[in-house]
């Protein structure tokens, strides 16, 4: 019975840093592509269309699913999303959105106790 209460708390609260874990590699993900971003427009006055064109390389994140940056302006603006993409104890599916200002909140269904604090 001690086991089973044990289990009651200890499960939830491993899997919620399980999961805090896999959206900070999103996170990271998606600060690094922010910053190549903003070095790509400085240095030629638009943003990349696709990730290869920018000066970093990055993996593709294990769990989420990529989008390719979007824009209906390159020279000022552009958006991003990762989508996690499998089981993910209990919170769904859920994306992380960065654009030309860094982490979008308002498109972000990402919950807020996943979400680092930025």
């Amino acid at each position: 019975m001690i086991l089973g209460v044990l289990a009651t708390f200890a499960v939830p609260r491993f899997m919620s840093s399980v999961e805090r874990t896999i959206a900070s590699e999103a996170f990271n993900d998606l600060a690094q592509i922010e910053s190549a971003q903003a070095r790509h427009n400085a240095e030629r006055g638009i943003y990349a269309n696709d990730v290869d064109s920018l000066d970093i390389s990055i993996d593709a994140p294990e769990l989420f699913d990529v989008s390719n940056p979007s824009s209906s302006n390159w020279e000022t603006k552009w958006e991003m999303t990762l989508t996690r993409n499998g089981a993910s104890s209990g919170y769904g599916r859920k994306t992380v959105v960065f654009d030309q200002d860094g982490y979008k909140t308002s498109s972000s269904t990402i919950p807020s106790d996943l979400a680092p604090n930025l």
